[in-house]
């Protein structure tokens, strides 16, 4: 079934249009629109090569296009990304985006609150006030009593959600999730998967995965499908 994004996002939390990424002679982007509303989840799939991770890199302002524009809404108004410099677009990715990707890059040495605590203390929150948060956020994902342990002390699946609820104490409005079950067995991978979506969605976030899985992609409410750098299908799965 394919569907315009006019239909999704009228009124889109994020709105790129005419990105275009190259290194060295490589596209990685050749022109990609792309939309998503408040408590919309959408993955993002295709081939190895096929520009999906540039696409996520340059939404959420890890790496600058080349051309084109990145545009978050926010409460206050309109915040041109790609306009931002590099401390601007850190700031961004502090405060505004989440993050969870395939091996969490979690800090082993910390412990899992002290890991969902961090970008609350890195924005100038007092560390008692973030471990709070970052306890209630550990709660809410299955996780109580489980605070004071070590990365390596979790399962793989405990690990991603540690790394999902660090994702959301900052209240952010999208979270971008990197192959986020990409080192999980299949029934672990439905248990996070649930987790995220119903953690930001549920919660009226938004969330854009890069996923390779078929599973993991029919769980987001629409699919985007890139080959060399262009969208060349898009399904809306529920």
């Amino acid at each position: 079934m394919t569907a315009s994004p006019d239909a999704y996002a009228t009124h889109p939390v994020l709105h790129a249009s005419a990105l275009t990424k190259a290194y060295g002679s490589a596209v990685a982007l050749g022109g990609v629109d792309f939309r998503i509303a408040a408590g919309e989840s959408v993955a993002i799939m295709g081939a190895s090569g096929s520009g999906k991770t540039t696409l996520l890199h340059c939404l959420a302002g890890i790496v600058k296009p080349d051309s084109g524009a990145v545009v978050l809404n926010t409460p206050t108004g309109p915040v041109d990304v790609t306009a931002l410099g590099e401390s601007g677009r850190s700031r961004l990715r502090r405060e505004a985006f989440g993050f969870v990707f395939q091996q969490g890059l979690l800090l082993p040495e910390l412990t899992a609150v002290e890991n969902v605590a961090l970008p609350l203390m890195l924005s100038g929150t007092p560390r008692p006030t973030a471990e709070v948060a970052a306890a209630e956020w550990l709660g809410r994902l299955g996780l109580g009593g489980m605070e004071a342990r070590r990365i390596g002390e979790l399962s793989g699946g405990q690990a991603q959600r540690v790394a999902i609820a660090r994702s959301q104490v900052t209240g952010a409005s999208v979270v971008f999730a990197d192959e986020p079950t990409g080192a999980l067995d299949s029934s672990t991978s439905a248990e996070v998967m649930a987790a995220l979506i119903a953690s930001t969605t549920g919660n009226g976030r938004s969330l854009v995965v890069v996923t390779h899985d078929d599973e993991v992609a029919r769980q987001c409410g629409r699919v985007l499908k890139l080959s060399d750098g262009r969208i060349v299908d898009e399904a809306v799965t529920r």
